[in-house]
């Protein structure tokens, strides 16, 4: 009983080996790997070299733990915002910028035709978002050293317009070859290079939090192992959420007409749209994090702490109080209709059909296709809305049962779902180069869906 019991153990241990040595003995497959984990590394030491001028010890010490917006762009820098390197900006300014002109390639005529016009409108484009990218940083540059570095005594050791100059042109400098990283990541290498950068930095903070959480369940009042492997096992489940939320999608059947053209018959197939129950990806979080802060900020300079502005500051000011989150879940689920409609366009879906003689069954052509296609998407989007607004406020949740501050970040918010789908993403494109070459899959049935074959939009007009 025993030897039959092990039998199925042994059989999926040496199918995952020998999946392994099936990556490594595609030659294209193996540089492409080698290349990303070589840039990735580039990355990763980088972020740990400081700005010159600034005394990193001191830097350390006065550091307060930032859990709003800079709290975000420092996790996903990888902690290097917070250690004054010459990468502290990471790739942020990249995103903001690429979002920018995402919205404005849907406002402007200019920029639609632009992305109309393929591959040289892209690059036109990419070009666009390089210079504002520089922009944006400069921008961002100055105001970070002077509320984050040199506002702190002891930080900066010769303070002078000189050193300002220097480390404004070295963080421009450090967030374009970042940006070059991933891009190269992206030509070279394997998955989406922006992703991979944000995500290993995200990645990078995960062992120090699960060796703290472990070892604080292990004090004498901290529930034991017990509560720990308790702990596991709601973040796989909150894991698996995150998946259906990313990958889950509602199929609208379309039909093509059938054209007889000599001997030849075209059209004819079935095929499907799949509308996203999460179609903006992590994006209203992003906005409502950011949006929530500027009430905050502006009350708080307005009147302190004392009165009724004090309260509000208060109140909404603790990122894991009631008034916070409940306010950001209610922004997140706006935010979510609102980026929902400016990414999903049925007009444009309804014509494209019309175009290329698609219907969908028992609808008509034109603007009944438009109105049921967003009828459709305004339904599904409501319990995408609710759920991702959910995840956002998990760590909140996870937090009054004891978890610390570090482990609860990977419970819910931007961290997680930025895991879950640059993952897939990057598992759906090793397991394509085994299929190409007749191996088997990753998976023992079925296959990888990644963000590439659900068409999952996020930051950075890919994510």
């Amino acid at each position: 009983m025993k030897q039959r019991a092990e039998a199925p153990q042994l059989f999926n241990m040496k199918k995952f080996i020998g999946t392994i040595k099936n990556i490594f003995s595609i030659e294209e497959l193996r540089q492409r790997i080698i290349y990303t984990l070589g840039f990735l590394l580039v990355y990763r030491l980088g972020s740990y070299v400081v700005l010159p001028g600034v005394n990193p010890d001191a830097l350390a010490q006065a550091q307060s733990d930032d859990q709003g917006i800079l709290g975000l762009i420092n996790i996903f820098a990888g902690g290097a915002f917070s250690r004054a390197s010459i990468f502290a900006l990471g790739i942020m300014p990249y995103i903001s910028a690429s979002i920018i002109l995402q919205l404005l390639t849907m406002a402007l005529p200019y920029f639609q035709r632009m992305q109309r016009e393929g591959e040289s409108g892209r690059k036109k484009i990419n070009q666009y978002t390089r210079y504002l990218t520089v922009v944006i940083t400069a921008m961002q540059a100055i105001g970070y050293l002077s509320t984050q570095v040199s506002d702190k005594p002891g930080v900066v050791v010769n303070e002078s317009q000189f050193w300002y100059f220097q480390s404004i042109v070295i963080l421009v400098t450090g967030t374009m070859f970042v940006m070059w990283l991933g891009e190269k990541i992206t030509d070279k290498g394997i998955g989406n290079g922006i992703s991979l950068i944000i995500m290993i930095g995200i990645v990078a903070r995960l062992p120090f939090a699960f060796t703290s959480e472990f070892g604080s369940r292990l004090e004498s009042e901290g529930g034991g192992l017990i509560m720990f492997l308790i702990e596991l096992a709601v973040l796989l489940m909150v894991i698996i959420g995150c998946i259906l939320l990313v990958q889950g999608t509602r199929r609208i059947p379309i039909h093509f007409a059938k054209r007889i053209v000599g001997n030849r018959q075209y059209g004819g197939q079935r095929n499907y749209i799949p509308l996203k129950v999460n179609a903006s990806g992590v994006m209203p979080i992003i906005f409502a994090q950011a949006i929530v802060m500027i009430p905050i900020q502006l009350a708080g300079f307005a009147s302190g702490t004392d009165g009724e502005a004090g309260w509000f500051v208060r109140e909404f000011g603790n990122n894991y109080g009631l008034w916070y989150n409940l306010f950001t879940a209610l922004l997140i689920i706006v935010f979510t209709y609102f980026y929902t409609a400016i990414t999903v366009n049925p007009n444009n879906m309804a014509d494209e059909m019309k175009r290329n003689e698609g219907y969908i069954p028992g609808v008509k052509p034109g603007k009944k296709t438009a109105e049921y296609i967003d009828q459709v998407m305004s339904r599904i989007t409501l319990p995408g809305a609710i759920m991702l607004a959910l995840v956002a406020i998990l760590p909140a949740i996870v937090i009054r049962f004891g978890v610390n501050n570090e482990f609860a970040q990977f419970y819910g918010g931007t961290s997680i779902l930025i895991l879950v789908g640059v993952v897939l993403d990057t598992l759906q494109q090793i397991e394509s180069y085994l299929l190409m070459r007749h191996y088997d899959g990753l998976l023992k049935s079925g296959r990888i869906k990644g963000r590439s074959s659900v068409g999952m939009q996020a930051t950075s007009a890919q994510y």
